[in-house]
């Protein structure tokens, strides 16, 4: 199974703090309008069907389904799929969660979503491998990740672990960030065409995040399979 299992526990461990917006996924929560916002200029959310991929506890599929998507979530830790649906009593939001890897769910959606997951797992290139496959002809297909550069170790580790508090120790190892030429590689041999390229900033004075051409660190694709 492509899971590290010390990843798995150590964000399992952090699970009930899932939609605390001021706590350890606060940047998540953060960045959350961000993405969304971005899926939805390349895809229609409205009656699609998405496959969030590694969902957590739901904090990106719940918001594509209150913009009308019909949602399916997959993620490897019990803990955090039990607070996602515990969430859904709170929300009212209808949103299928499953424990399940990628590489071994069945279907076809029209979207399918990998954020923040890549750069965990042993074998991403399987991973995006069987996002393609999961994607419809024409459907699209969302990463995002971290670029692997010095300027990534020092802002994504160094800045945002140890000097800012925006993570815990920890969260990320420097050596499985992934750089956009390898993603695009491996997007490449799975049959799937680059449609966007862009990164995502923080500004530590204003505690804003913005999407735009900087893909030093964090940046997000867009990508398409061929019909």
């Amino acid at each position: 199974m492509n899971v590290d299992q010390a990843e798995l526990e150590k964000f399992s461990s952090l699970a009930h703090r899932w939609w605390d917006p001021a706590g350890e996924f606060r940047p998540l929560h953060e960045i959350n309008p961000l993405r969304l916002e971005w899926i939805a200029r390349h895809a229609s959310l409205e009656g699609a069907r998405v496959l969030d991929v590694g969902c957590g506890g739901g904090i990106l599929a719940e918001a594509m389904a209150r913009r009308g998507a019909q949602v399916a979530g997959i993620d490897l830790s019990e803990k955090a799929l039990r607070v996602a649906e515990l969430h859904l009593h709170e929300s009212g939001l209808s949103v299928r969660y499953e424990k399940a890897a990628v590489e071994d769910v069945s279907g076809e959606f029209d979207v399918v979503t990998c954020m923040e997951l890549l750069e965990h797992v042993p074998q991403p290139a399987s991973m995006v491998s069987a996002c393609a496959r999961l994607v419809r002809p024409g459907g699209r297909v969302f990463f995002s990740t971290i670029n692997r550069n010095p300027k990534a170790y020092l802002f994504a580790v160094v800045g945002a672990e140890y000097v800012l508090g925006l993570l815990p120790k920890g969260t990320h190892d420097y050596q499985r960030f992934i750089k956009p030429s390898e993603l695009s590689r491996w997007m490449r041999a799975a049959g799937l065409r680059t449609e966007e390229l862009i990164g995502m900033t923080y500004n530590p004075v204003t505690r804003r995040y913005r999407l735009g051409a900087d893909c030093d660190v964090n940046y997000l694709v867009c990508c398409s399979r061929d019909e």
